[in-house]
């Protein structure tokens, strides 16, 4: 005979409460795949046969694991700069910031240490993080003094990272330094062909700019060109702070390896993209993300020109697959999707159409050039043409929350009127610092 069971109301609803808040939470349910990918057009209906421009949007989204579920090993090695500018306070808070970082680590984690002044000294070669005591007192003995190769300094943590390198862990080069790069290679591009080449290895590099004597633009191509974080602590005391919000990011790797792929057919013209870098070869874009964070979207929008003539009732107008390596299972995953158009002559329909995150996402893109180019103007010493622009760019921005009732871009407009008071002022050299670290977030989602 068939039996029902009842569950008592009060424990029915707690199992509908927290299946309420993991949805909320993002965290992934049983046999849930860790990564989504979400692709959506800027408006899904055209105007029949008029030429337009749009913008797509590609994001993955990684979904946060339980908290029992085991996290994906680290293979970090941390790069401290140890040169003559880092005496005193900066290397005592480096050194407790580092020490702090040994302290999250477990025996499945492997760490290296290595300071650089004008030499590089490997403080500590790669190792199982298992044996802390050793660790501690390989970054107690820094000491600083002497000029700064930082060129050498990265490449050798690369190397550190490179002995232990595992496609199933999370490769990684922490840099943190307060100067100028002044032995070895020192250009900008030098640096991100660096990041370039750590980033065909597997391994990404975030870069934290301690106080105002570093590069911030050799930074940020480092990071960028590897596709890892970047930061600047204005104070040595908030280095611990810092590292507790990367670590955060390293524990929280879901999947890795991302290559995404864009087909477009014809009629529909890539004409660029907007953030991190990416290729576009006649109808197909390509780009990739190292990693993917749960409880974070990553994602890069593709501007691009609808013809006229490929007006037609519904048209595939985007094919998006992406390939990654699942770090629960170990295996590479991947995942497709199929964005269409719809036209019209129907003004209504064509307005209701527009997907106002797409476009408030392709708002914060666009003011985050202009906010760059304010930048350059500014370098160039063309001080009145840079505050104008960034006066025009919180007008714009304020316009486009209202439109799109995006409390974010508002936010933005009243942080790019600050910036446009403080471009006269004569800390010309923090606010540089600032802002570039405030655009490199804007372009590539990083979430601290």
């Amino acid at each position: 005979m068939l039996q029902l069971h009842f569950r008592p109301r009060a424990a029915l609803s707690a199992a509908v409460l927290a299946l309420a808040i993991i949805l909320s939470l993002g965290i992934a349910r049983a046999g849930e795949a860790p990564v989504k990918l979400d692709a959506r057009f800027s408006q899904s209906v055209m105007k029949t046969g008029e030429t337009t421009r749009a913008f797509l949007r590609v994001g993955l989204r990684g979904v946060r694991p339980p908290e029992e579920t085991a996290r994906t090993p680290a293979n970090i090695a941390l790069v401290i700069d140890k040169s003559g500018s880092m005496q005193g306070a900066k290397i005592a808070d480096a050194r407790e910031a580092a020490l702090m970082a040994l302290g999250r680590l477990t025996a499945d984690d492997t760490l290296a240490v290595v300071a650089f002044n004008h030499g590089v000294d490997v403080v500590l070669p790669a190792t199982s993080a298992g044996d802390l005591p050793n660790m501690r007192r390989a970054v107690r003995d820094i000491r600083a003094g002497g000029r700064t190769a930082l060129y050498a300094g990265v490449e050798t943590g690369i190397d550190e990272v490179l002995t232990f390198l595992d496609p199933y862990a999370v490769n990684r080069v922490i840099l943190l330094s307060d100067g100028l790069a002044n032995v070895g290679p020192t250009s900008p591009s030098q640096i991100a062909a660096l990041g370039r080449k750590a980033a065909g290895e597997g391994i990404s590099i975030t870069t934290i700019g301690l106080g105002l004597g570093y590069n911030e633009d050799l930074m940020t191509r480092l990071a960028l060109n590897s596709d890892g974080n970047h930061a600047f602590v204005e104070h040595p005391d908030d280095l611990v702070g810092i590292f507790n919000k990367e670590f955060g990011d390293v524990f929280s790797v879901v999947g890795q390896g991302a290559e995404i792929e864009i087909d477009f057919p014809a009629g529909i013209r890539p004409l660029r993209t907007l953030g991190r870098p990416a290729e576009i070869e006649g109808q197909r874009v390509n780009f990739d993300l190292r990693q993917i964070y749960g409880g974070q979207e990553k994602y890069l929008l593709v501007e691009v020109e609808v013809a006229g003539d490929a007006a037609r009732n519904k048209l595939q107008a985007a094919q998006v697959s992406a390939r990654y390596t699942d770090m629960r299972t170990k295996q590479e995953a991947a995942l497709k999707d199929v964005v269409t158009l719809s036209f019209s002559n129907d003004p209504d329909r064509i307005a209701a159409s527009r997907d106002k995150d797409v476009l408030s996402a392709a708002t914060m893109q666009i003011a985050t050039e202009r906010s760059e180019k304010a930048v350059k103007l500014r370098d160039s010493g063309r001080i009145d043409e840079a505050k104008k622009m960034l006066e025009d760019n919180a007008a714009y921005l304020k316009e486009q929350a209202q439109a799109l009732s995006a409390p974010a871009l508002q936010s933005l407009a009243e942080e790019q009127a600050r910036d446009a008071e403080a471009i006269t002022s004569g800390n010309w050299v923090r606010q540089r610092k600032d802002m570039r670290s405030r655009q490199y977030k804007g372009k590539t989602q990083q979430s601290y």
